[in-house]
């Protein structure tokens, strides 16, 4: 049966992470926390975690870290066009708006279908797990991979999933979500029933149909950052995540750390 495990920092830890969300409430500023909390929460699966995620909307960042800065923390943009962090001491918050490659916008379904949980004794909002899933697919370096996280959500979450949530989700990268859906059925192949027949049908109909590509494009830096850039960096390739093939600009790629 599932337990609503939770990582369990120190209580000075603890301490800053209630107090940074309740700094929030009281500003009646939107977020949900992520990361290891969520996955926690909706797998059973209790893990030790450096720090607390929350993501916001994009639209939202600006003033979420003016609203850290009145109450007294540090903060500064890591990523500016997809994470900052708010600190104090030792002690810091990821505050995600996008992801790494330009794909996973935070818009407003993260908050419509948010869950409510209790988190550290303190209630709060948890990412829904669709979109939790959506942003982990994407990690796939060789020091980060985040399949397994997949396979537990689908295993614990599967039935109760808004499939076509998630699939409008994929939309362009249909083949990301079922690569992970066959790993899935590899790794628990007893428990194909958590992923309905019509979104393997769909999503293997839809790789079985698409168009060979006009140009020679590299969508590999979307799932891992440095694993492809060798074919692009000799000009091989174009970066799939560069406009127009993606979302990102040439000025946000180059605030990427291999860059």
């Amino acid at each position: 049966m599932l337990m609503h495990a939770q990582a369990q920092p120190g209580a000075r830890t603890r301490q800053f992470y209630v107090a940074a969300l309740r700094v929030l409430d009281d500003a009646h500023l939107d977020y949900v926390v992520g990361g290891g909390y969520a996955i926690a929460h909706y797998t059973g699966i209790p893990r030790d975690t450096k720090d607390l995620d929350i993501f916001v909307r994009e639209t939202d960042h600006r003033q979420i870290l003016q609203t850290f800065e009145r109450a007294g923390y540090r903060t500064e943009y890591f990523f500016p066009f997809w994470i900052a962090k708010a600190l104090q001491g030792d002690e810091f918050i990821d505050i995600l708006y996008n992801s790494g490659n330009g794909q996973c916008v935070v818009d407003d379904d993260w908050f419509t279908n948010a869950r409510e949980a209790e988190i550290l004794g303190y209630q709060t909002r948890l990412i829904p797990p669709e979109e939790q899933l959506w942003s982990k697919a994407f990690v796939q370096d060789r020091d980060r991979f985040d399949g397994a996280d997949i396979h537990h959500l689908i295993l614990h979450q599967g039935e109760t999933f808004d499939w076509q949530r998630l699939l409008r989700r994929f939309a362009g990268h249909e083949r990301v979500l079922l690569a992970h859906l066959l790993a899935y059925d590899y790794a628990f192949p007893t428990e194909p029933e958590k992923i309905p027949d019509w979104v393997m049908h769909r999503l293997l109909d839809d790789a079985r149909s698409r168009p060979a590509a006009s140009e020679a494009v590299c969508y590999g830096p979307n799932i891992s950052q440095k694993g492809y850039l060798h074919h692009i960096r000799n000009g091989t390739f174009a970066d799939g995540r560069l406009r127009p093939h993606g979302p990102l600009t040439l000025d946000q790629l180059r605030q990427l750390p291999e860059h």
